[in-house]
This record gives C-alpha cells, sequence and structure tokens, in this order.
C-alpha cells in the first residue's frame, strides 16, 4: 500500500478509534449493544446502506465479451478465407465469390454469438459460485444470536468473532478475549496485532488501533464482541479500493493447450495450404482461381470453430455438476487437477466422521459411568454397572464442563440447535442430561490454542474459580489434587496412573477423552500460568463421534480407484488407530505428531508410502506430509478446516475446505469446498472430475478427428481430381470436392449441438476403476492421436470413394459433391457413438445428444430438400444417392470400429 493510500485510509477512519464507546453507540444510533438492532431495523439499514461488499471493479463489458470471441488464431484464418472468397474477382475473367464469404460471415457471426452467450454464462455461473462460497457472519438481532451472511452485516450491528473467523466488516471492538488479527491483507505487516478494547490516542496510524477490527482481515487467536462501524465500500478496504478477488480468471491447463493446438492447427494449414498450391501449379498446372479457392477450402476445413465453446460449456457444466454434489469448486483448474489425485490425506472429525460428538463415558473419582442418549437431544441416563445414579452424585465435573465452554443453544429459528465446537457441545449436552445449570458470570477466559492444549474460565460463585478443560495429559500434569466422594485428596502417582490407564482405555474404545479440573479462590487478573497451576483434577469425559456410514465404502471406492487414502487427524493415536481401522485404515504403524517432528525428511519419504494413519498432528505436521508426498511424486488432495491449515490447502495439489466447520481462511485458501463435510463427497467429486475429463477428450476427440477427415478429403480430392478426371478438375476453377460453405456447414451442425451434447454425458461405470491419470498427461493423448489420425484417414477414404464412384457414374460433379456433403454429415454423427463405445455408453444413455444429433440431421434435410439448397450449391439427394451414401457408411463405420479395436490391442501390447 502506498503512503498516500494509507494517509487516504486513515483519513476516512474518522474517528471511531478515539471515540468512547458512548459516543459510538450514539452515533450508529443503537440502543443496547446488549440487544443489538432489531431484525427491522437491520432490514431498514441494509435498504440504506447497500450490501456489505467491495464493488469489483468494472465487469468487461458485454460488447467487448461478444468482440473477445473473434481475437483467436483460427478466426483470423477464416478471416482470411473470406478475405480470399472475395480476392478471387481481382483475378481477370473470374468473379468474387460473394456467396461464400457472406456464408463464411454468417456462419462466423453465429459461432461469436454462441461463444458469447456461453462465456457470459460461465461469467454468471462463477459469479453465483462467489455468492455460494461468501462467508457468514453472527450478529445479535432482537437480543440472540443469528447466523446471516456477511453482505447482510450493517452499521450497528453487533457481531462475535471466533478463532478463524474472517472480519465481516469494520468494527470498534467491546469486548475481547486474547485475541489476535492477521491484519497483513489490509497494512501489509506478517506479524499478528493484538486487539482490546483500551483507549488509542486520535493520532494512532491504522497498524496501531487495537481496539478496531477490519474487514478482509482474519481472527487467528481469541474471540471478540464488537459493533459495526463501517461496512463495504465505506470501510478502509473499500476506501484504499482493494479487491481480494480470486485467480479464478487464470487458464486452465486444458485452456492453454487449447489455445497452442489452435496455433499448431493454424501454422500447419498455413503450410499445408503452400505445399498443396505448389502441387497444383506445379504438377497439375491449375488456374490461380483455383488455387486460391482450395486455399480457402483448406482453410475452412482445418478450423475446429466449435471447439472454444464447448471447451467454455463442458467446465461450466463441469462446475454444477460439482456442486450437485456438494462439492463447491473455487477455480476451475480443479476439474482437471481432481481427474490426476493419487492421494487425499483427510481429517478424521466430521470428514469421516458424524462430527456429532456425544459423551458416552466419564471417569469421577475412581468410578466410570455410562452415559445413554445419543445426538443432541438433552435426554439420557447415567449408569453405573448398569443401574441408574442420580446424576447429582458427579455434577462438579459436569458442572465444570458447562463453564469451560463456550458452545450455545441457538436461537429458535436457527437452522442448527447448538452454536460452537462439537466437543463442547456434546459437553454441554452430558451437562443438561444431568440438569445442571450452567449460568454463571464468567470474569476471564484463556483461550484454547492448538499449542498449549487447554481452555480456562474463570467465574463467580461462592469464590471466583478457575475451570479448566484439555487434553488429560496436558491437565493432569497440572493437577496437585483429586476429588473423590466429595471430597478433595492428593494426586499420588499411583491415582495419576489410574487415570491415565482409564484415558487409555477410553481411547481404545475410540473415544475422544477431555479432562477436567478447577481451582477456587483465584485471582482473576493472574498470570494464565499461575490460574492454571495447583489444580484439583474432577474427572474425564469420552465423548464418541462415530463414523459415518457411507465413508467405509467411499474408502474402499477411492482405493480401487488407486487413490491413496491417508488420515492426519488431531486425536490421539489410540481413539486415530480405532476408528481408522472400523473405516478399514490399517492402523499398523500408526505415526504420532511428535513421532514425526523425530524423522529426518527421508524418513519420513518412506513413511508417508507406508502409513496410513497419522495422530496428533498439527497443522505444520500437515504441510510436512504433504511436501513429503508431493517430493515422492503423488498428487495430493489434502482436507483442512483450521486458520493454521490454509498453507497446506493452498499448496496441495487440490485443498479441500469444510463448508459448515470449516473457518474462512481455510475456504479462501482451499480450492474445493465440501458443503457437507463428508468424505464421501471427495470420491463423488474426483468421480465427477474424471467423467468431465472424460467428456473434454471425446468432444476434441470428435472435433479433431472430423476435421483431419476433411482437410484429407480436400487436400487428397484435389490431387486425386486432377488424376482421375483431368478435363473437369484443371479445366475449371470451380471444380472442388467440396465447397467452404459446405464445409462450414459440416462444421456448424457437427461442431455445434452435438459436441456440446457431449459435455453432457454421464460418466462411465468404470470411471472409478481406472487408475489416475498422470498429473502432465495431456488431453490428446497417443491413443487419442492415433484415433484422430486413423478416423481421419477412413472418412476420406470412403467419403472420396463414394465422391468418385459418384462422378463416375453421373457425371455430374453438383451431384457428386451433394452426396460427399450429406455423407460427411452423416458419418460425424456416427463417429459420436464410435467415440462413446469406448466407455462402454449406449446409444440412449444421453438423451441431448440423441435429440441434438436428430436436429442435426433434420438440418441437413432441410438444405437439400428446400429452397435453401441453391445457397449452399446441391441438389436433393434421390433414392440411389442414398444407397451410395449407405454403402460408404457401412464402411466406414465396419473399418472404425475395427480400427479402434486395433489400435486399443496394439497400444495394450506396447504397454
Amino acid at each position: 500500500m502506498t503512503a498516500r493510500a494509507v494517509a487516504e485510509s486513515e483519513s476516512r477512519d474518522r474517528d471511531w478509534h478515539d471515540a468512547s464507546l458512548t459516543e459510538v453507540r450514539e452515533r450508529l444510533d443503537v440502543e443496547s449493544f446488549e440487544s443489538g438492532l432489531s431484525a427491522a431495523e437491520a432490514e431498514a439499514r441494509l435498504e440504506r446502506y447497500g450490501p456489505n461488499e467491495i464493488r469489483e471493479a468494472e465487469t468487461t463489458p458485454a460488447w467487448e465479451l461478444f468482440v473477445s470471441q473473434f481475437q483467436d488464431f483460427l478466426i483470423y484464418l477464416l478471416v482470411l478465407a473470406a478475405i480470399l472468397s472475395l480476392a478471387v474477382g481481382l483475378l481477370p475473367g473470374s468473379e468474387p465469390n460473394y456467396v461464400d464469404a457472406g456464408l463464411i460471415g454468417l456462419i462466423l457471426l453465429a459461432n461469436g454469438v454462441f461463444g458469447f452467450v456461453q462465456d457470459y454464462r460461465a461469467e454468471q455461473s462463477m459469479q453465483a459460485l462467489r455468492e455460494l462460497s461468501s462467508p457468514d457472519a453472527t450478529v445479535l438481532r432482537d437480543g440472540q444470536k443469528r447466523t446471516v451472511p456477511a453482505t447482510q452485516v450493517v452499521p450497528g450491528d453487533v457481531i462475535f468473532v471466533e478463532q478463524g473467523d474472517a472480519i465481516p466488516a469494520d468494527a470498534r471492538l467491546l469486548e475481547t478475549t486474547d485475541l489476535h488479527t492477521d491484519e497483513s491483507a489490509l497494512t501489509g505487516e506478517s506479524s499478528t496485532v493484538t486487539k482490546s478494547t483500551a483507549d488509542v490516542p486520535s493520532d494512532a496510524p491504522l497498524a496501531e488501533r487495537e481496539n478496531v477490527v477490519y474487514m478482509n482481515t482474519t481472527a487467528v487467536r481469541g474471540r471478540a464482541k464488537a459493533v459495526v462501524v463501517e461496512t463495504g465500500m465505506e470501510t478502509q478496504v473499500g476506501s484504499i479500493a482493494t479487491q481480494l478477488s480470486e485467480a479464478d480468471e487464470e487458464k486452465t491447463p486444458f485452456q492453454e493447450e487449447v489455445d497452442e493446438l489452435g496455433r499448431t492447427i493454424g501454422y500447419g494449414v498455413l503450410a499445408l495450404i503452400l505445399v498443396v498450391a505448389a502441387v497444383q501449379l506445379l504438377a497439375t498446372a491449375s488456374a490461380p482461381v483455383t488455387v486460391l479457392l482450395v486455399s480457402v477450402t483448406l482453410a475452412v476445413a482445418a478450423v475446429p470453430e466449435g471447439l472454444p465453446a464447448v471447451v467454455t460449456l463442458t467446465l461450466a457444466l463441469g462446475s454444477q455438476k460439482m456442486l450437485d454434489r456438494n462439492a463447491l469448486v473455487r477455480r476451475l483448474p480443479v476439474v482437471e487437477s481432481l481427474g490426476a489425485v493419487d492421494v487425499i490425506v483427510t481429517d478424521k472429525t466430521g470428514t469421516l466422521t458424524e462430527n456429532q460428538m456425544t459423551v458416552t463415558d466419564v471417569l469421577f473419582g475412581d468410578e466410570v459411568f455410562e452415559v445413554t442418549g445419543s445426538g443432541l437431544a438433552p435426554e439420557g441416563e447415567f449408569r453405573r454397572d448398569g443401574e441408574a445414579i442420580d446424576p447429582e452424585r458427579i455434577s462438579p465435573l459436569l458442572r465444570c464442563g458447562a463453564i469451560c465452554n463456550n458452545a450455545e443453544e441457538a436461537a429458535a429459528d436457527d437452522e442448527k440447535d447448538y452454536l460452537g465446537d462439537p466437543t463442547e457441545i456434546a459437553v454441554l449436552v452430558a451437562a443438561k442430561k444431568a440438569g445442571v445449570d450452567p449460568d454463571h458470570e464468567r470474569r476471564r477466559e484463556v483461550s484454547f490454542t492448538s499449542e498449549r492444549k487447554r481452555m480456562t474460565v474463570v467465574a463467580d460463585g461462592d469464590s471466583p474459580t478457575a475451570y479448566t478443560k484439555g487434553a488429560p495429559e496436558v491437565v493432569l500434569d497440572r493437577c496437585e489434587s483429586v476429588l473423590v466422594d466429595g471430597e478433595t485428596v492428593e494426586l499420588t502417582a499411583e491415582r495419576r496412573d489410574a487415570i491415565l490407564e482409564r484415558n487409555s482405555q477410553f481411547a481404545g474404545e475410540a473415544l475422544r477423552v477431555l479432562a477436567f479440573a478447577r481451582k477456587p479462590d483465584v485471582d482473576p487478573d493472574a498470570d494464565p500460568e499461575d490460574l492454571e497451576s495447583g489444580l484439583t483434577f474432577l474427572g474425564l469425559q469420552g465423548m464418541l463421534d462415530p463414523p459415518r456410514a457411507e465413508v467405509a465404502d467411499a474408502v474402499a471406492d477411492c482405493r480401487r480407484a488407486g487413490i491413496r487414502v491417508v488420515m492426519a487427524t488431531g486425536d490421539n493415536v489410540e481413539t486415530a488407530r480405532a476408528i481408522g481401522e472400523e473405516i478399514g485404515f490399517d492402523p499398523t504403524g500408526a505415526i504420532s505428531g511428535p513421532e514425526l517432528d523425530d524423522l529426518s525428511e527421508e524418513d519420513l519419504a518412506e513413511a508417508v508410502e507406508e502409513v496410513e494413519v497419522f495422530a496428533r498432528v498439527a497443522p505444520e505436521h500437515k504441510v510436512r506430509i504433504l511436501r513429503a508426498l508431493q517430493n515422492n511424486g503423488a498428487d495430493v488432495a489434502m482436507t483442512g478446516d483450521g486458520v493454521n491449515d490454509a498453507p497446506a490447502l493452498r499448496n496441495a495439489d487440490v485443498g479441500i475446505a469444510m463448508g459448515i466447520r470449516g473457518t474462512d481462511v481455510a475456504q479462501q485458501a482451499s480450492d474445493m469446498v465440501l458443503q457437507d463435510d463428508n468424505f464421501a463427497t471427495i470420491r463423488d467429486a474426483i468421480a465427477e472430475g474424471r467423467g468431465i475429463f472424460d467428456n473434454i477428450r471425446k468432444f476434441v476427440n470428435y472435433l479433431l478427428s472430423a476435421n483431419a477427415g476433411e482437410v484429407l478429403v480436400v487436400f487428397a480430392g484435389v490431387l486425386l481430381g486432377a488424376v482421375l478426371f483431368p478435363d473437369l478438375f484443371a479445366g475449371h476453377a470451380e471444380a472442388l470436392v467440396l465447397t467452404p460453405v459446405m464445409l462450414l456447414w459440416i462444421n456448424l451442425v457437427t461442431d455445434g449441438l452435438p459436441a456440446l451434447a457431449l459435455g453432457t454425458d454421464p460418466r462411465a461405470a468404470d470411471v472409478l476403476d481406472r487408475t489416475p491419470r498422470s498429473h502432465d498427461e495431456p488431453v490428446i493423448s497417443g491413443r487419442m492421436m492415433a484415433s484422430i489420425l486413423s478416423m481421419g484417414l477412413l472418412m476420406s477414404l470412403t467419403g472420396l470413394g463414394v465422391f468418385f464412384y459418384a462422378l463416375d457414374r453421373t457425371e455430374d460433379l453438383i451431384q457428386a459433391q451433394t452426396l460427399l456433403f450429406t455423407f460427411l454429415v452423416s458419418v460425424e454423427m456416427v463417429r459420436i457413438q464410435i467415440i462413446r463405445s469406448r466407455y462402454d455408453l449406449s446409444i440412449g444413455s444421453n438423451r441431448w445428444l440423441l435429440a441434438a444429433v436428430g436436429v442435426s440431421f433434420a438440418l441437413q434435410l432441410l438444405v437439400l430438400y428446400t429452397p435453401v439448397n441453391a445457397l449452399f450449391d446441391v441438389v436433393p439427394v434421390a433414392l440411389q444417392g442414398w444407397s451410395w451414401i449407405a454403402v460408404g457408411f457401412v464402411a466406414f463405420l465396419g473399418l472404425g470400429l475395427a480400427a479402434e479395436a486395433l489400435t486399443d490391442r496394439v497400444l495394450q501390447a506396447d504397454h
């Protein structure tokens, strides 16, 4: 950011940072920070101030989008062909081909309009996807917390910010608990900023206004309550016109390959035109007019006009298909990348499991109790050896869990029953089952972090008491006593070992275990180290997050598809092993985070090829695992949901964030968002990705083999015609096997609707029975190139056979051209099913394709049997002509299927 931009930005901040909270409330016209705005007032302010969003830079005008459809090398080639059609008239004794030039222009215009419509629709689709992926905000409306889209936040809204949230608007802080934010997107400073409600000097620079949080920055630690002071373009980000846009406009590898293909075709056609012109002039003594017309015809035959439009539509359809599968694609290249993924590194909680924790076992004193009931319903019993007990007996443990807790019941009209972390919700529900009232006055909170592995809340009661929960080993290390039968006794080594042994037993049963402790008579302002030392141990709560029912099959499907699945979880090794084994992972050799720290890069490179379960991993461990796999040549999809997962998600070949429990930061760093947080959705997305890539290959094969056939027909037809019918072909400029207009029409009716319909093909049944394709494998593989060339050659052989047979029998050039014209349209329709047969797709499996073929053939009949035929210089085809076409058609079909089968056998033998 420039100094001028900073100065302008700071001047716009007015004096929110140095105004008193009373002034802030009055200026914002908020009645109370405790109840927030009413829903009606929030709606009125949204109408007044507009949506809370940064207006994007001016989008490309429609006219520029339309003009861009003609800015392509292949289009330039067709424009040259139209110019040459007119230039013929400059030669002595010749007339300009106005009809040819006009029809070339008309078809170019039709393709331009079609491409424009598809680009416009794709742009609208991407805008819809961006809106779907926009973050939510938690606001206080009518005294209740509500989750609303961030775009609906208005000045005066009271918002709540948790660790990992993106700040939805500029806001003045009202309450903070260990809040740290990342403001690098705004200030350029990479270090986090500590925030508080303290007074700030009026001349404090932007980076030092610690009582204000800003839109598009991130809470990396702690929590806060704040009141929104500016939204949209009035925020700091809006004032400097900063748009944090995603790199959605970058070309995909396939699009770059298509561009390169277009240039290659263009240069190839120019070279071919020069060769044919030289042969015609030197070997056949053709007139310059003939040479020019053949050049025009070759240019038209070689250009796959429909390719760019079909690419655009297929990628757009692919994104929509994945969205229908609950996979929100944030960047289009993921469509191709998914097909190459050969390793998935996945979280356990919520992805492989239900993410709905239920407390099932508790340890209090020396006794273990069973808790009945499941899910979020506060219904169940506490049992000892199968007999129900009075839950008051274990209330100190349950009360600690309810107080040291940030979960809460959601508003009645909220989609969720509870707001908060699933583990904390489970603990809160267990307390509610016992009738424990968690109501208390919170004096202080020391937040949980992945480094501390514990959380403490100081609450008022008979005296200020610190309530702590966290990882059992961590909490136990800070305890000096234990509560047994209502009395506080020394925590001896024997008791400590017994608790750790019970913790191991719980973990071995796939339970997630939290320890609870308290310390009475504390100073709420004491150092956290003092607050969390000398604690009294209260007990353990073990909870289960059961595997999703569909996950075991999904993991098996991925492995069948040649994809390794690796679990990387923050849970302990015992829990990870138990859940992993139930789902189908091999728990042998499971590695924990501390053990991973001790591995050298070389040892880790070996371990990641064998180990399927990593436990107690921190975000930095995920990055190491990812790099080791990638260094081994793997294409890795990695899931993540936390702020610190962003580096791994950004560096993975496919970064996958969770849509439900994922932080805004994780989602913004990802390529794809799972809207249901379900591993099975990853499998479905990979299957869709492979199917989309198959469809891309189908229409590329179809378009290029058809154009290759047309080029060979024109090239060989001119040379053979000069030999077989020298008087006709050498003496007449119009003596061509096909005219440019005919070829343009063929490309329009075959490269148009049928090619587009291929993009809607269902995926093949065996899409998950194949191994992943190599990441650097081109769209046009060796197998496809062989198919393109063989089909092009067969099309030209059978087509020219029909043409020269008809010319020999009838001595009517126009009739022979008409039969070849119709034959090519017919066989190109059949060519589609030959390609689809490689994927075991039946003729009736794509009704859109059937309709497209029907419409295209109807259009061809319209050209043959209506007055339109005069524009194309064709005549109606009689029954005898159809019989000749049928013979060529059957020959092409038989030879084509045989050639495909032979190509497969040869390539399999080589492999």
